[in-house]
C-alpha cells in the first residue's frame, strides 16, 4: 500500500512540475470585436459613462486589468479609465480590457468604421497584447 501512495504522489509532482511550463508559454491573443471607449465609473456600479454616455454594465461583467486580472467593479467606482469593450446579447457592457493612457491614445483615435481603419486597430492592439505578453513597456 504505502509504494502506491509514493508512486501516486509521485506521478502527481511530475504532473505539477509539467504543466507549470505549459502556462509559461502562453501567448495572449487580443481581443476581437471590441472597441476603444473612456469609462468613468459611477459610485454605484453598474451605472457607467461609455465615451459621455450614460450605460450599464452587464450582470457578469468582466473586467480584466492591465495583467489579465479580474477586476471587481467597486474597485473601479467613481474613477475613470481607457478601456476596450465588448456588449453582451442585451448591449449592456460586459467584457472590458483596461489600457494604460499611452496604449488608449494609440488606438483611441482610430476610426473602426472601415475596414482598413479596423485592422489597423486590431493590428495595434495585437501589438500592444504581445508587448504586454513579453513584459515590454
Amino acid at each position: 500500500m504505502n509504494r502506491w501512495i509514493s508512486r501516486a504522489l509521485c506521478g502527481l509532482a511530475l504532473f505539477a512540475f509539467s504543466t507549470l511550463g505549459l502556462a509559461q508559454g502562453i501567448v495572449r491573443e487580443a481581443p476581437k470585436d471590441v472597441k476603444p471607449a473612456v469609462i468613468a465609473v459611477s459610485a454605484t456600479p453598474p451605472i457607467i459613462t461609455v465615451d459621455g454616455k450614460e450605460d450599464r454594465f452587464s450582470p457578469g461583467v468582466r473586467i480584466r486589468d492591465l495583467n489579465n486580472m479580474l477586476v471587481l467593479t467597486g474597485n473601479l467606482a467613481g474613477k475613470t479609465v481607457y478601456t476596450v469593450y465588448k456588449r453582451d446579447a442585451a448591449g449592456l457592457v460586459h467584457e472590458v480590457w483596461l489600457l494604460t493612457a499611452e496604449e488608449y491614445a494609440k488606438v483611441g483615435g482610430i476610426n473602426t468604421a472601415t475596414p482598413e481603419g479596423l485592422k489597423s486597430f486590431l493590428d495595434l492592439l495585437a501589438l500592444i497584447w504581445s508587448a504586454r505578453t513579453l513584459g515590454v513597456k
